[in-house]
């Protein structure tokens, strides 16, 4: 029993690691090739009207959410609620079969 409980904590935290990994990638794309496209701008047209902010804009939206995904920010449907829900559902189904 003990080592399922660790094997399970290992392979929580190796998911965890792997979103934190995606995010941080997804943001080091967003710097490199947000500051590419904002030189570009800049190198066509000298900030007569600035494109690349669309591009920033649209792709900040989905860090936004990524960041919230990853990071646990969600109040409504976060990893805690997800447990708080398992266990509540545990909990039902063992009263229910004990008066079976």
């Amino acid at each position: 029993m003990e080592d399922f409980k660790k094997e399970n904590r290992y392979l929580r935290a190796k998911d965890r690691v792997e979103e934190l990994k995606k995010f941080y990638g997804n943001i080091t794309s967003y710097v490199v090739i947000i500051t590419f496209l904002a030189v570009l701008n800049y190198w066509t047209n000298e900030w007569a009207y600035m494109w690349f902010l669309w591009a920033a804009f649209g792709w900040g939206i989905g860090i936004f959410f990524h960041a919230i995904r990853t990071f646990n920010l969600n109040p409504f449907f976060g990893r805690d609620w997800e447990e708080r829900k398992i266990r509540e559902l545990m909990k039902d189904e063992e009263k229910k079969n004990r008066w079976e």
